[in-house]
């Protein structure tokens, strides 16, 4: 750290306030923090953000290098691998000193072959990357004159000549819809606002439908939209009463289907138009039942068309069956994949010759084929069942996109700690795997100079938790010839059955080649597991995520992995209530923490009805207005009330003041609490970006700036800010 005196930390003023619940007094010093529209707390906000700078001030060259090595390392002129859809190759392009690209496509020149095309060499940004390209949209001219961007989706109708996007120039997600006629490039008067998302094409490429939210932002309405009316005009197809139910709304990939979702956190239930008989109108394929979650898929199996229906009926886990097409209850559903205990399958592709089901055992993920047979051979329609197997120890695959229901082969994405992203073409005629593309790093980069490993720590009550971990191969070696501690950025999620499965990133590397590693706590609320896994870490299990991740940090110090000075803890948005948890339940484990739009007022939210996602939300934390038991439970370890006269470790608290899903009013009241209460070194800093939303900033040189501010933190709390690579 800097040798210079340290600047006063901005103070705010404590104005507290007292509510009750359930004969509990409970005071809030900062939530005048909330009204983010008064001039004193944007004012606050931007001292904070003035503190923060002058804090770190001594890291700027280290930031500006780190950004150096990511742009160093990243091929700023690049061309994605193209994908088949109808009668078009689609594909993406980035321009160097560009900070969002452009969307193309080109005609498919033969029909019957799949083998995507590749530029004879690399294109000049003012020039086509493959002959006869169209550019459908030129995502920096959208984002001119807006300081931040988001491209919500773009949807080309089934005829090929229609462009249906969204676009947010705020970051509160909440989209703009704009149609662009392809053969003129004009836009039509079609102009949809307040959109959640992007657009859902009906098969006559005549209409689209959208989904909007309800005052506390929760996906409500479905509604559709006939081109060349106003909005005004919309038809509202489906309203959602139940206020802890999202919607969605999407068409199969046979086209023959559209289908509306309602989900909570435990329960499903679909309806369904049949564009072969729309007469019919929708219609609920299996009615709500509590604990009862499903999705539907068209298929075609030995002739019949039949819809595959994803359930948990027999087991948490998940059962692959079969229905027709018509409503049916869960009793009557013919199980194709019985539910396995070891296995917990998670979604199911249909094309005409094959399934593709995504399915995770042992905490890593797996591709699983169904190869269909044709009409009359038998065996419940199912010719062959096996994974595409891969070596590596640790990776992540899934399948990517794979638009066309008549595709004979399953375009997959792979990827590890040490690999990076890949792009594969499985045949399933020929079972033959082929890279077509492997993210490329520039400056040399081998995965064989990296070593990645599966660990397992044990919790309090005895559960084996997983750890993933890279390092750059030798960074252990001590003098002696042994093996010696390292820093460790401990990265952790935990919540909403989200697996944070080991992935590739460019900016890592600037950890890594500087002596550090990078580990990932699987903890209990994600899914890597299992459902099981989830059960168990949410609700009035929750702690369990917390002490998970205090036991993956002690193992790490306990086999000499690293030590409690140079271990560093991250995470983001529940994740980030995970990091105030354990800043609290174990301080002297960690040398810094990074807690990123962190929920750590969970309690104050959960007590809010009329905050944005708080009721959808009672499925996982609970409800603590109306249960007593779960407010005492919640009150126990969320972060901002369990701030204590304790020495914590430093702490970066980074936010968005238009998040609409953690909202900024969140970090900002814990670090005012935490100045306020903690004793010892109380270093802490909060970062508000002014103009940007729960991802943070938009365009990727804005992110890699953002990036590298974190990690010149964390290389400095690491002890590493003076080494280079």
């Amino acid at each position: 750290m800097s040798s210079s005196a340290v600047p006063t930390p901005p103070i705010a003023d404590r104005r507290p306030t007292t509510a009750e619940h359930h004969g509990h007094a409970r005071v809030d010093d900062y939530e005048w923090l909330r009204d983010k529209e008064a001039p004193e707390v944007l004012a606050y906000l931007e001292a904070e953000n003035a503190y923060t700078q002058e804090r770190t001030a001594h890291l700027a060259d280290l930031r500006q290098s780190i950004f150096e090595e990511i742009k160093a390392r990243t091929l700023e002129t690049d061309l994605s691998v193209p994908t088949r859809n109808r009668g078009f190759w689609y594909y993406g392009r980035s321009f160097e000193g560009k900070e969002y690209g452009a969307s193309c496509r080109v005609p498919v020149a033969d029909p019957d072959d799949w083998t995507p095309p590749k530029p004879a060499e690399a294109a000049r940004p003012d020039e086509p990357a493959l002959p006869g390209e169209q550019v459908l949209l030129d995502l920096d001219a959208l984002a001119d004159g807006h300081e931040f961007f988001s491209l919500g989706g773009s949807s080309v109708s089934p005829d090929g000549t229609l462009l249906a996007y969204s676009t947010d120039v705020v970051g509160d997600e909440r989209f703009t819809i704009r149609v662009k006629a392809l053969d003129t490039g004009e836009l039509l008067p079609d102009e949809i606002t307040g959109v959640l998302g992007g657009a859902t094409w009906d098969r006559a490429g005549e209409s689209f439908y959208y989904t909007t939210v309800d005052e506390s932002w929760r996906a409500d309405k479905i509604w559709r939209h006939r081109l060349g009316s106003s909005q005004a005009e919309d038809e509202l197809v489906h309203h959602e009463q139940d206020g802890r139910f999202w919607v969605g709304v999407g068409r199969t990939r046979t086209d023959r289907f559209i289908v509306i979702a309602s989900g909570s956190k435990s329960t499903s239930e679909y309806r369904y138009l049949d564009a072969d008989d729309p007469d019919a109108g929708w219609r609920v394929f299996a009615d709500r039942r509590e604990g009862l979650e499903y999705s539907i898929e068209h298929a075609v199996i030995g002739g019949e068309d039949v819809f595959l229906v994803l359930h948990n009926a027999t087991g948490p886990d998940f059962e692959l069956g079969t229905a027709p097409i018509a409503p049916t209850p869960a009793e009557q559903w013919r199980p194709l994949i019985a539910h396995d205990p070891a296995v917990r399958l998670e979604d199911v592709d249909a094309f005409a010759g094959h399934l593709v089901v995504h399915q995770r055992s042992e905490g890593l993920t797996q591709l699983r084929i169904l190869e269909l047979a044709s009409p009359g051979e038998g065996g419940e329609g199912v010719s062959d069942d096996y994974l595409v197997e891969f070596d590596q120890e640790i990776y992540t695959v899934g399948s990517a996109s794979n638009p066309g229901f008549a595709q004979p082969v399953v375009r997959l994405g792979y990827t590890s700690m040490a690999v990076p992203s890949s792009v594969y073409d499985y045949d399933v005629r020929t079972r033959e795997l082929t890279l077509l593309r492997r993210a490329p790093v520039l400056g040399g980069y081998d995965p064989a100079d990296y070593e990645e490993h599966r660990l397992w720590a044990t919790a309090e009550d005895g559960e084996r938790v997983p750890i993933s971990i890279v390092a750059k191969r030798g960074s252990r070696e001590d003098v002696g010839g042994g093996t010696g501690p390292v820093p460790v950025l401990l990265y952790g999620y935990g919540a909403y059955e989200t697996s944070i499965d080991p992935y590739f990133s460019i900016a890592r590397l600037s950890l890594l080649d500087r002596g550090a590693a990078f580990a990932i706590a699987h903890v209990r609320g994600g899914g890597e597991m299992g459902r099981r896994w989830y059960d168990d870490g949410k609700l009035m299990r929750k702690q369990n995520t917390f002490s998970d991740f205090v036991a993956c940090a002690r193992h790490l110090i306990d086999t000499g992995w690293t030590t409690p000075d140079r271990l560093i803890a991250e995470g983001g948005s529940a994740g980030g209530l995970l990091m105030g948890a354990v800043a609290n339940q174990a301080p002297e484990l960690f040398g810094g923490v990074v807690a990123q739009v962190p929920f750590v007022d969970a309690l104050t939210t959960m007590l809010d009805a009329s905050l944005p996602l708080t009721v959808p939300e009672y499925d996982e934390w609970g409800n603590p207005e109306d249960d007593p038991a779960v407010y005492q439970y919640m009150a126990s370890y969320a972060p901002y009330d369990n701030v204590a006269a304790i020495d914590y470790p430093p702490i970066l608290a980074e936010t968005s003041l238009n998040d609409t899903r953690v909202l900024y009013v969140e970090p900002a009241k814990w670090v005012a609490r935490l100045r306020a209460t903690a004793v010892g070194r109380r270093d802490f800093l909060l970062r508000t970006e002014m103009a940007a939303g729960h991802g943070g900033v938009s365009g990727r040189y804005k992110a890699w700036h953002d990036r590298a501010f974190a990690l010149a933190w964390i290389l400095d709390r690491m002890g590493l800010a003076d080494r280079s690579v």
